[in-house]
């Protein structure tokens, strides 16, 4: 009962104490008018109250970041009693509240809301708090029907045909990093040698420690063949680099490359890409629900041994920051022949002495600004330097 309920029973009982006292019969109709009013409206929300059957429509294609989203609710009453209105409340979460008057259509409520301009990230819909009311608002109750839904809006990513570090002396030398195994063999044990195999399998230190002909047994290592790491340390420029990160996997996955999208976030996410239908959408997943929560430098995850960022064959990395910790390691990498490539996606303009150095020592650098071209800045085959740019 709403406080509008209570006041109206209320007069409908001081009306009929006045009827009573001073004998008037005329008062007696709307005193017990006033009191059926409210005893009705309260029945009929009662009997309505029951959970109700909720559906939501959204589009049907995948949804890009920028885009307007409209989202369509239908409730389906259980009781045998439709309630007399509905109002639906949906919460998104930092997209806020949305309230929403749903028209009656037969025994069903219909109605929707639309999102402006619906930003990147994975929305969660938290359960739908319906509101009914009798039409004159003297009782009304709260339902709280469960949605486990959510809303995934992916990032706007571009075509790269070629990518800003193939080509000239970031080609490994000429050769296209595309022909390099992307597989090892490791040690997995030993054996007895066998007539007719190869001596170049003897594992010579089984060997003399048994006293007779041992070979070794190896097997197929497979190595990531491209690893993309998405470094979360800077929010203003975070959406940026996302689109970045997705681009250049992306290119990558068109020429059939083993990849693996790794998040340097609170969650620490990797995603590897391989042959599978369904690893690529898995990826813009990721994507989508990317935040700038990283609490561990870039450059440890080059430290890690066990890390997908420390076994892959050809590295790029996605970054706000370049310290001189990251390009120490990024510079060993390059040392040592390991393909490495960096993104610096540029929060503000200041130089950056670290893009000198690793464009010295052979590294292809792409800086990105937010509003810039990204397939210009990402395709070019000569990078800028921050310093200068």
């Amino acid at each position: 009962m709403t406080n509008r309920g209570r006041a109206v029973l209320a007069l409908g009982l001081v009306v009929y104490v006045v009827a009573w006292v001073f004998g008037s019969r005329a008062l007696y109709p709307v005193a017990t008018g006033l009191v059926l009013a409210v005893v009705a409206a309260v029945a009929w929300i009662r009997l309505s109250a029951r959970a109700p059957l909720v559906r939501r429509h959204g589009p049907e294609r995948d949804l890009l970041e920028g885009e307007d989203v409209r989202v369509e609710l239908e409730v389906e009453p259980a009781s045998a009693v439709p309630p007399p209105t509905l109002v639906a409340h949906e919460t998104l979460g930092r997209l806020g509240e949305r309230r929403v008057e749903l028209e009656r259509r037969g025994r069903r409520f219909t109605g929707g809301y639309e999102l402006r301009q619906v930003p990147r990230g994975r929305y969660a819909f938290e359960s739908v708090r319906l509101s009914a009311e009798d039409p004159f608002g003297l009782a009304r109750t709260e339902i709280v029907q469960a949605g486990a839904q959510a809303l995934v809006v992916y990032p706007r990513l571009v075509a790269l045909d070629r990518l800003f570090s193939e080509g000239g002396a970031h080609a490994q030398e000429g050769r296209r990093l595309l022909l390099r195994r992307p597989t090892g063999f490791e040690l997995h044990s030993v054996r007895e040698y066998e007539q007719g195999e190869s001596l170049r399998k003897v594992h010579w230190r089984s060997t003399a420690h048994r006293g007779q002909l041992m070979v070794k047994e190896l097997e197929d290592a497979p190595r990531d063949e491209v690893v993309v790491l998405l470094d979360g340390n800077e929010p203003r420029t975070f959406d940026v680099a996302v689109r970045a990160a997705g681009s250049i996997l992306l290119a990558h996955v068109k020429r059939k490359r083993r990849c693996v999208l790794v998040v340097n976030s609170a969650a620490r996410e990797e995603q590897p890409i391989g042959t599978e239908a369904g690893d690529w959408p898995r990826a813009l997943e990721t994507l989508a629900a990317a935040e700038p929560t990283a609490r561990t430098p870039a450059f440890a995850l080059l430290e890690s041994a066990g890390s997908a960022v420390a076994r892959s064959l050809e590295l790029v990395v996605v970054t706000s920051q370049v310290d001189a910790p990251l390009v120490d390691r990024l510079v060993q990498r390059a040392l040592s022949r390991r393909g490495v490539s960096v993104v610096y996606v540029e929060p503000a303009r200041a130089p950056q002495p670290g893009l000198l150095r690793l464009q010295a020592a052979g590294i292809a650098v792409a800086v990105v600004r937010p509003g810039d071209d990204l397939t210009a800045a990402l395709s070019a085959r000569a990078t800028r330097a921050a310093a200068g740019a």
